[in-house]
């Protein structure tokens, strides 16, 4: 990142690449919601909550 590059130019040629390609929204989406997924399984994996 350049220091010329401000969060709000950031995310205006974000909101511009994914106003060109709708399908990648989708995309990002899913890959966003797989990651949550897998860090919870693995964050979980020895925990036993019980008696």
């Amino acid at each position: 990142m350049s220091a010329s590059t401000t969060p709000e130019s950031e995310s205006s040629s974000i909101k511009a690449f994914l106003a060109e390609h709708p399908r990648m929204a989708g995309v990002l989406f899913t890959a966003l919601l797989l990651l949550t997924q897998a860090g919870n399984v693995a964050g979980g994996g020895g925990v036993y909550a019980g008696p």
